[in-house]
């Protein structure tokens, strides 16, 4: 089929092209669908910007017939809501809703496509059983291995299925359910070697901020030690919308408790899953609130006795660099150090050099972080560039050469200033590499830089 524009196509089960869905330049979703002859594609439904931005929307599948489509949005309501969407008479049916938190994920019936199980994530990813046909399944399921359990696939005669538990302590590990006996086999686990490691729990806490709004995070500790008067690493998630920090086996969290730091991970207003609400609380927030629900849950963890408040680095990536270089600048007395991974530095020129393929995204942007015009002043003022002078702290800095989205000029620019100003920093170009690393290489190279950074200056 030749694309009429869509940035995404609309296909079912027959595997029968039915439309597609656009986003229009204020960054709406547009779904086109039409009767499967590829001829027409009528407008059917249309998502509106707040709706449809930053992973507020999202298309799971039609089922069996084709008469419904099945979607996750916000459509009237706070949170992400399972509705079934009929294209020939534009009717809406609301199957699943959580008050407080997103449904992130659905499962449907291999044959007629109906939906039998929602994911919900809350501290965890919870089964929300649909179907009262998998109760029993689901309720067997839930006691495997102490881990979130995720269904991966069912045969045809939806008698075996392929589950993986995934847990904080151990790899994630795969199992064969029979369903006639509700038995579970054990498999493989995803990555063997780490069954020679003594891996620590994650533990889930919330705390209040001081505008009331209700935060949670993650702690993850050493094993070999009492969660008491820790050096700590607050590691700030990327995106930052639509992005969260989740329970399980995270390979940096572990990294860092392995080298006995207490690593926080905090989902602070903007951060995903927790409704529209939570993320427009962070519009024009960057270097204000959303940086004080990191200070505040940093405090409410050093008040529980976690944390020793003299040895503390902030670390990130992407959005999460950029924190690392707001606590130097506007924090510097929070923290002893600080590693920057891809952060922007000057958010007007961040938003000046908006990849064209971000077509609907700008508009958000503008709305949530600011307008590079019309709002320069305030960007200028919540950029770390404008506060390089505040920065005491030795930084770590690591860039990708070929960065879209953060331009290695966003690092550039920040490492000029502590040079003019004979600020201890390091930094890191890696000329192979884009927003974030991937080699191994690269990797290696990066977290043995910062393993020595971290052990110097805490």
């Amino acid at each position: 089929a030749t694309n009429p524009g869509f940035d995404q196509w609309l296909i079912d089960a027959d595997l029968t092209i039915r439309g597609g869905i656009r986003t229009t330049p204020d960054g709406a979703h547009e779904y086109l669908i039409g009767d499967g002859d590829g001829t027409s594609w009528p407008l059917v439904l249309t998502i509106e910007p707040e709706d449809a931005a930053l992973g507020a929307s999202e298309v799971v599948g039609f089922d069996a017939k084709g008469d419904r489509l099945w979607l996750l949005n916000a459509v009237g309501a706070d949170t992400k809501r399972l509705v079934g969407f009929y294209p020939a008479t534009g009717a809406h049916q609301l199957v699943y809703a959580d008050p407080t938190h997103d449904v992130v994920g659905v499962i449907l019936h291999g044959d007629s496509r109906e939906p039998q199980v929602a994911v919900v994530e809350r501290d965890r990813a919870e089964l929300v059983v649909l179907d009262p046909s998998l109760a029993g399944d689901i309720e067997t399921l839930r006691e495997l291995g102490g881990g979130d359990v995720h269904i991966v696939s069912r045969d045809h005669a939806d008698q075996r299925w392929l589950i993986c538990s995934d847990r904080d302590d151990a790899s994630p590990a795969y199992y064969l359910y029979e369903r006639a006996q509700r038995t579970t086999t054990f498999l493989f686990p995803a990555r063997p070697a780490l069954g020679a490691f003594a891996l620590a729990k994650v533990e889930p806490f919330s705390f209040s901020t001081s505008d009331s709004l209700t935060i949670h995070g993650y702690a993850t500790a050493p094993v070999d030690r009492a969660r008491e008067h820790l050096p700590t690493v607050l590691y700030v998630h990327g995106g930052p919308w639509g992005v969260r920090h989740r329970w399980g086996f995270e390979p940096d969290a572990q990294w860092l408790a392995n080298r006995g730091y207490l690593c926080l991970q905090i989902n602070f207003r903007g951060s995903g899953g927790y409704g529209k609400a939570f993320i427009n609380a962070s519009a024009q927030e960057w270097a204000g609130r959303m940086h004080t629900d990191l200070i505040e849950g940093l405090q409410w963890a050093t008040d529980a006795g976690w944390v020793d408040p003299e040895r503390v680095a902030i670390m990130g990536g992407s959005y999460g660099g950029y924190a690392a270089l707001v606590g130097a600048t506007f924090t510097p007395d929070v923290f002893r150090c600080a590693i920057d991974i891809v952060g922007p530095s000057n958010l007007i020129t961040l938003l000046e050099g908006i990849p064209p393929y971000w077509v609907g995204l700008r508009s958000q942007l503008h709305r949530l972080l600011g307008h590079p015009e019309a709002d320069r002043d305030f960007l200028w003022e919540r950029s770390p560039l404008a506060k390089a002078d505040a920065i005491r702290i030795p930084i770590l800095i690591a860039q990708g050469a070929n960065d879209p989205r953060v331009p290695q000029a966003e690092s550039e620019q920040i490492v000029s200033a502590m040079k003019e100003r004979g600020i201890a920093f390091e930094y890191l170009l890696f000329a192979d590499e884009g927003h974030g690393f991937a080699k191994p290489e690269n990797l290696l190279r990066f977290y043995r830089a910062a393993e020595e950074f971290l052990a110097e200056h805490l």
